[in-house]
């Protein structure tokens, strides 16, 4: 009888460098220094920096590494006017240095999957992973036409859920832009973090007309508007009032 073949080693770790002693101050720091500025003095952020950022958000955790964001950063000046119409002339959209629109993308994935596989770092991918994302990924996120996936993976879930645990979540249209919506949010605080540590100031901003602003931004039918990142050095007159908290002891809940 031959013995039982071994088991496919799991992907390898990876182990981070250790922090220096400073890293939860400076990190403290940055954080209680980001404020939601409203209103930014005419410097401008200079070029390095801005890609920076950008950079530091890129590496933002997002599901499955699918990566479904875009940011889109305005220099027309045309469209830039036009944004502060739709952001119903908001301040911080008036006199930031830096307009950029978080996007989520709903139908990226795909092609995500296949690039993910394609560029494995020291490639071939493992096995584990070839499996999620040519099987496991595109039955949980594909929706099918017209989203007429979705009952009948709710329904097959159900069922299945009876037994064991099973992803009920995403399962239509709607789902998926909640889905992408998540990663954005996390990519956008990143952004907003990187630029404060630069000493620049910022605004996340989601009161805007969403189809005039994606209408401006001319994204694709799969793409929305998660939030507007407004950013630049903050007037002295930026910040209207002193942060403040309700009780942490009503959202902080232990299980």
């Amino acid at each position: 009888m031959s013995p039982p073949r071994p088991k496919e080693p799991a992907v390898p770790r990876v182990a981070e460098p250790p922090l220096p002693d400073h890293a939860v101050a400076a990190l403290r720091a940055i954080i209680e220094s980001r404020r939601s500025v409203r209103r930014f003095t005419d410097e401008t952020i200079p070029e390095d920096v801005v890609q920076d950022c950008l950079d530091l958000a890129l590496l933002a955790p997002n599901s499955s590494n699918l990566q479904m964001w875009e940011f889109h950063r305005v220099h027309d000046p045309a469209v830039r006017e036009a944004l502060v119409t739709a952001c119903f002339g908001q301040n911080a959209a008036s006199t930031a240095a830096e307009m950029i629109g978080i996007v989520g993308r709903t139908a990226t994935w795909q092609r995500h999957c296949r690039e993910i596989l394609d560029q494995w770092p020291g490639g071939p991918a493992p096995k584990v992973a070839e499996a999620y994302y040519k099987k496991a990924a595109p039955f949980v996120y594909n929706q099918g036409p017209l989203g007429l996936f979705g009952p009948f993976k709710r329904a097959l879930m159900a069922l299945v859920g009876l037994f064991r645990p099973v992803p009920r979540w995403p399962l239509s249209r709607p789902q998926m832009r909640e889905w992408a919506a998540k990663s954005c949010a996390l990519a956008a605080e990143n952004l907003m973090l990187a630029l404060r540590a630069h000493g620049y100031d910022s605004c996340p901003m989601e009161g805007f007309d969403n189809r005039r602003a994606e209408r401006l931004l001319k994204l694709p039918r799969d793409a929305f508007l998660v939030m507007f990142v407004a950013a630049g050095r903050g007037a002295e007159d930026g910040i209207y009032q002193d942060r403040f908290r309700l009780p942490r002891d009503r959202f902080l809940i232990d299980v």
